[in-house]
């Protein structure tokens, strides 16, 4: 199994990248706070790989966190929640805020995210209120600020979450309207908000 990717950055878009190591471009999908700080295309990167294999496919799942990877395999064991919703749950907050919700059993805050629903929110409360520790300073990383097409980005963000394009066009520029840091991940979530009101 993979655990671990390095080599150039060769495509970047919200929830996927491509990186080149010995000569072959591994497709991974990753989580929009990996996504806010991989670096940029052409650059040397390393992630840290959930290697999934199911019958009619074999798929890579990137976190440039430790604290991500463990996250997202603790979602996945979780009866009724995959890969592709376990990525959603973490684009959805911030790894701290999403641990501080599971840890206090807040699953109102949960399903705020797409995808999840008053069941799911409390089944992942229950299952993992106790296996969780806080989050140690080292593994609390500041956004990064994102090149001028960040708008268009968090928009593709939003779309391949699921929402309605037009809908998310217009939470992405009622947040920038509002004042939101010029930041992918700020922007993202505050957009996110805005679209499950």
């Amino acid at each position: 199994m993979i655990a671990s990717l390095r080599g150039k950055l060769l495509e970047k878009q919200p929830n996927a990248v491509v990186i080149e190591a010995g000569g072959v471009g591994y497709a991974v999908t990753v989580p929009i706070s990996t996504f806010s700080h991989i670096g940029e295309i052409g650059e040397e990167v390393r992630l840290l790989i959930h290697t999934h294999v199911r019958e009619d496919a074999f798929s890579l799942y990137g976190f440039s966190a430790g604290r991500e990877k463990e996250l997202f395999e603790k979602l996945i064991a979780i009866s009724g929640i995959g890969p592709r919703l376990a990525i959603t749950i973490l684009s959805g907050l911030p790894t701290d805020e999403l641990i501080d919700a599971i840890r206090a059993g807040d699953a109102k805050r949960l399903t705020r995210i797409p995808g999840v629903g008053r069941k799911t929110g409390d089944r992942i409360s229950l299952e993992l209120r106790e296996k969780l520790e806080p989050l140690s300073e080292q593994e609390l990383t500041d956004g990064v600020s994102l090149p001028g097409a960040m708008q268009h980005d968090v928009v593709s963000a939003l779309e391949n979450l699921g929402c309605n394009r037009d809908a998310a066009d217009k939470a992405v520029r009622k947040a920038v309207a509002e004042g939101v840091a010029a930041e992918f991940e700020p922007l993202f979530r505050r957009s996110m908000e805005l679209m499950s009101r």
